[in-house]
């Protein structure tokens, strides 16, 4: 379905019946597909929303508007227009920064706050040269493969998710695309993240090489002084496909913690 927010038409997929309802915000590059196997595991338990956030999946591609306020207004639209009371965020990557900046506002109705392989609330520590040549990392399918296995996913996606992960990274809009290496992920938000009060899980591959957990408990789990950290090992920066059971997983374990009284019964374990 499609929903608009902040000026824009946003694609959003809705699946799953119960409270909490989970509010997935994806990766620089990334849809609303990119929690697919994560929602097929939850959405027995719980009311999922996945939203393709401007600029990516079928959402509206505009030629400006991508800084963090944009994008969290974006999903805070979302939220009001589904009428959403309780829910849990749940941020992967830039998401995660973008989930960051939102929590940080204390919304009502949000009871806990998910951080998968987050991009921290500094800067992104990288030279400007480096993140110039990111710009270029999704110009063709060529590029893309190489910096899946290079720098995302090292140990490799099956060939339906590496496929996907394609499409998508194709398919985002050349605004978007230069936005996030060139200024949103520049954006610093560390002095607002130590107003979030909700419970907090952070969620990080070992083997993350985008931003590996060295650098979240420096410059992230610090500032969140409530959020407790999960490793995954062997795990990459791409653990929404890497490893989607272990992450529903902690996702299913989390909520019914924050919300004993509402989450649905625990299902079977998904893939």
């Amino acid at each position: 379905m499609f929903i608009r927010s902040n000026g824009i038409e946003l694609h959003v997929q809705q699946r799953g019946v119960g409270v909490p309802a989970l509010v997935f915000l994806h990766y620089w590059g990334g849809s609303s597909r990119t929690w697919r196997h994560v929602v097929d595991a939850l959405e027995d338990s719980f009311r999922t929303i996945a939203i393709d956030q401007r600029g990516w999946g079928q959402s509206d591609k505009p030629e400006s508007g991508y800084a963090l306020a944009d994008l969290a207004t974006d999903a805070v639209g979302v939220i009001a227009a589904l009428g959403l009371q309780r829910y849990i965020l749940v941020g992967h990557s830039m998401g995660g920064k973008v989930a960051q900046l939102i929590a940080s506002r204390r919304p009502d109705g949000l009871k806990g706050l998910v951080l998968v392989a987050p991009s921290p609330p500094s800067p992104l520590g990288l030279p400007a040269d480096v993140r110039r040549a990111m710009v270029s990392a999704y110009a063709t399918r060529e590029s893309i493969i190489a910096t899946v296995e290079q720098v995302l996913a090292p140990d490799g996606l099956c060939g339906g998710d590496l496929e996907m992960v394609i499409e998508d990274s194709l398919r985002g809009a050349p605004a978007a695309i230069e936005a996030w290496p060139l200024a949103t992920s520049q954006e610093d938000i560390a002095t607002l993240v130590p107003r979030i009060e909700v419970p907090t899980i952070v969620i990080s591959g070992k083997n993350d090489r985008v931003d590996p957990p060295d650098i979240l408990q420096r410059e992230l789990l610090p500032r969140i002084p409530q959020a407790q950290l999960h490793l995954l090992r062997g795990i990459g920066h791409f653990s929404p496909l890497e490893a989607p059971g272990a992450v529903a997983n902690l996702i299913r374990t989390f909520a019914r913690a924050v919300m004993p009284d509402r989450a649905a019964p625990i299902p079977a374990t998904g893939r």
